[in-house]
């Protein structure tokens, strides 16, 4: 009952109402330590797990394009291009913070989702536009990781079968059982109730992404030093090698690439959520968030750059298939590994989000679905499994596995959908709803200064959007459906 009360939908209406809900909220636990002031179960979250929580949801399969990104761009743009979407997402990140709860910082009505945050703030059409392109990014990025996973299960079976046959078997493999492997563990982590519960898979997830992230790294550095030449150019692949509508396109798709290496800000309420306090949440996400953008930066400057220096402009899509048949394929295997641990965790973090969406909806709708049976495992607590929860989860994973066979193209995907939730969920919610938290004057310098922001980051949205559909349809011109092979 008390939930039920907390969570309905109030508009925003300033400072003044927003303490007076949560003084009314905080009243019904006034004599227990166990609630916060919303009626739910105390958060527990620290700066430390949502660093985890970001470090899972940011340094993902994306790592592994950042090279082949760099080699369109060259030595200058490359990087650069880097550099300015880690300070925009940085800077949206900030005002994101500020939006968890409305009006007073610390005692306004908590907004528990990106959703929450643009129907309590924005409301009107915002609310489904932001809905629609949320939504499809997280499923787009659930398909995003199987291809990954499974294209990296490809190259420690293909690794193992080069070398154990000393190079005389080709050794092509299908990647059809690994994404349906993916998918069937997918089934049972799922079943996570939700993003609370998922803390311990995000540090394992996070550990995973340092490992492999630092692999990328040290195998660059060697063939640096083997070879002893820096690789590319100032300019990127030259036209000549490609045609300059190659050119112009590979470009588009690397930012499409490097978006999607930072996309996670529609996840940032989410994890903020699980913060505790004091101090104020939004006080502890804005040091997390510094603290985990530094680091992913650091890293993806690191594993892109020397990438690129090893490889120059024949690096390939997936920096570790250009390691795969070297002396280090054991240490490439590993690393390999740790990215398909990493993606599972990645998956839930991404996943749980649109999970939570569709089963609250639902249960508007459908008041009497929350019931489920008793699941006993030997040696575990017994567990509650909602019926409605395993139909509705199950059938999302069977559909992302389907699709993720059907358009099996790593880069290409990943800027598509990097393209696609870049500009709205990074830059444009957050700032249309800073502006209106902060009360920020129509047409003053501040105004001015992040509607001209805004309008740049569309630009370099529609333009990476563009370069990746093409991408697709180029590659769908000589591809099967569920034919995908290494």
């Amino acid at each position: 009952m008390v939930e039920n009360i907390s969570r309905t939908n109030l508009s925003y209406r300033g400072d003044t109402d927003g303490i007076e809900d949560a003084i009314d909220g905080a009243s019904l636990h006034t004599d227990s330590k166990c609630y916060d002031d919303d009626g739910r179960v105390k958060r527990t979250g620290t700066v430390w797990t949502t660093c985890s929580h970001i470090i899972t949801g940011v340094i993902g399969s994306g790592v592994l394009s950042l090279a082949w990104s760099i080699a369109q761009m060259g030595w200058i743009a490359g990087p650069a291009a880097m550099v300015f979407f880690s300070i925009i997402t940085l800077y949206t990140s900030s005002f994101l913070a500020d939006c968890y709860r409305c009006g007073n910082s610390e005692f306004g009505k908590r907004n528990y989702t990106f959703m929450d945050a643009v129907h309590n703030i924005l409301g009107g059409p915002s609310v489904k536009i932001c809905g629609i392109v949320q939504y499809l990014n997280l499923f787009g990025s659930a398909i995003g990781y199987n291809i990954a996973a499974a294209m990296s299960m490809m190259e420690i079976r293909k690794s193992y079968c080069i070398h154990s046959s000393h190079g005389e078997d080709s050794c092509h493999i299908s990647g059809n059982p690994y994404m349906i492997a993916f998918g069937v563990a997918q089934l049972f982590f799922s079943q996570i109730p939700d993003f609370h519960n998922t803390w311990w898979l995000s540090i394992v997830a996070a550990a995973m992404s340092f490992f492999y992230s630092t692999i990328c790294l040290a195998l660059g550095i060697s063939k640096v030093a083997e070879t002893g030449t820096i690789m590319g150019s100032l300019t990127g692949i030259s036209i000549g090698t490609v045609t300059p509508a190659q050119k112009v396109w590979g470009v588009f798709q690397g930012l499409g690439n490097i978006a999607f290496a930072y996309s996670y800000s529609f996840i940032l309420l989410e994890i903020q959520d699980t913060i505790k306090s004091p101090p104020s949440e939004g006080k502890a996400m804005k040091k997390a968030a510094k603290l985990s953008i530094a680091i992913t930066t650091t890293f993806y400057l690191l594993c892109g750059c020397m990438g690129y220096a090893a490889f120059g402009d024949a690096v390939p899509g997936n920096l570790l298939a250009g390691f795969g048949v070297s002396k280090a394929y054991i240490i490439v295997d590993m690393a390999n590994a740790a990215i398909v641990v990493h993606l599972f965790g990645a998956y839930q973090v991404y996943a749980q989000p649109l999970f939570a969406f569709i089963e609250k909806e639902a249960g508007k709708k459908w008041p009497k679905i929350d019931k489920g049976f008793k699941v006993k495992i030997p040696g575990l607590p017994v567990y509650n499994q909602n019926i409605f929860m395993l139909i509705w989860r199950t059938i999302f994973v069977i559909i992302a596995t389907l699709i993720a066979m059907l358009i099996p193209f790593f880069n290409d995907v990943l800027g598509v959908i990097g393209a696609l939730g870049f500009w709205p969920l990074t830059v444009y919610f957050p700032v249309e709803m800073y502006i209106i938290q902060k009360r920020i004057p129509k047409w003053s310098s501040k105004w001015i200064y992040l509607q001209i922001t805004s309008i740049f980051c569309l630009i370099v949205s529609i333009v990476a959007g563009l370069g990746s559909l093409v991408g697709v349809w180029i590659d769908l011109q000589k591809y099967k459906p569920f034919s995908l092979k290494n």
